[in-house]
């Protein structure tokens, strides 16, 4: 078995694979995380290998000492002792989040190329593959929880909310006017920036969108193909599996 690992700023999400099959997914609060609740997660399941991308470099090292201890091996980390195999047209690769590398690299061989693919996550992150099926760089704008977050802190009188579904585009109230604010703001933006990507890239491109809020956000958008919450999870699995077969 493969525990794959994403390790972002809000939380760890974890995914238990036997071949090309994912079994079992669970998340951890990147705050909250303990090797207590990383074995309860398991719950005595065999692992074999371990492989993982983080956008947070002190939760690395502690992954890293953990699966050590667990695995008696040294698990794969992307851009320590694992590359993805994807060609990087970033004028500074390595100022590209590993997540966003595997996210296109995972793009490519499930769903082709040239392609779009939005992560839902802290941040959204929007990577576009070539047709030539080159990572050639993004768009990054604040992520839904962390903008309705910002909202209630910077503002005195906007309270702090939760992400439901607005009961109408026009808000009657505060809080019905923040939801609006927020889903058919970010799923216009994400529209917005869809066209004018196509624009650049051509028309003929599919559109891939993963993260937590990734099957919720697609509702209220036009452009969208294809929505894959385990996108990076199984990613990571694909490029795992070329090294065990080297």
């Amino acid at each position: 078995m493969l525990l794959a690992i994403d390790i972002g700023n809000t939380s760890i999400t974890f995914g238990i694979f036997v071949g090309d099959r994912l079994i079992k997914r669970f998340n951890i609060s990147t705050c909250a995380y303990s090797l207590k609740k990383l074995r309860k997660g398991l719950s005595r399941l065999i692992i074999d290998n371990a492989v993982m991308c983080s956008v947070v470099p002190i939760m690395t090292g502690i992954l890293e000492k953990d699966l050590r201890g667990l695995l008696k091996k040294q698990p794969y980390v992307i851009g320590k002792n694992l590359k993805v195999p994807i060609e990087n047209l970033y004028h500074k690769p390595k100022e590209v989040g590993a997540d966003r590398l595997v996210n296109a690299y995972g793009c490519v061989k499930l769903y082709g190329y040239p392609a779009i693919c939005v992560d839902f996550g802290t941040a959204i992150t929007f990577d576009v593959i070539s047709k030539k099926a080159e990572y050639l760089g993004g768009v990054i704008v604040p992520g839904l929880e962390l903008s309705l977050e910002t909202l209630s802190k910077r503002a005195a009188l906007l309270p702090k909310i939760t992400l439901k579904e607005p009961e109408s585009l026009i808000g009657r109230d505060t809080v019905g006017s923040m939801r609006s604010g927020i889903v058919y703001g970010v799923s216009a933006l994400t529209d917005g920036l869809i066209k004018k990507l196509k624009e650049e890239i051509g028309k003929r491109v599919v559109v891939v969108v993963t993260g937590g809020n990734s099957a919720f956000i697609a509702r209220f958008c036009k452009s969208i193909n294809k929505v894959d919450r385990n996108l990076t999870l199984k990613g990571l699995q694909l490029i795992a599996s070329l090294s065990f077969s080297k």
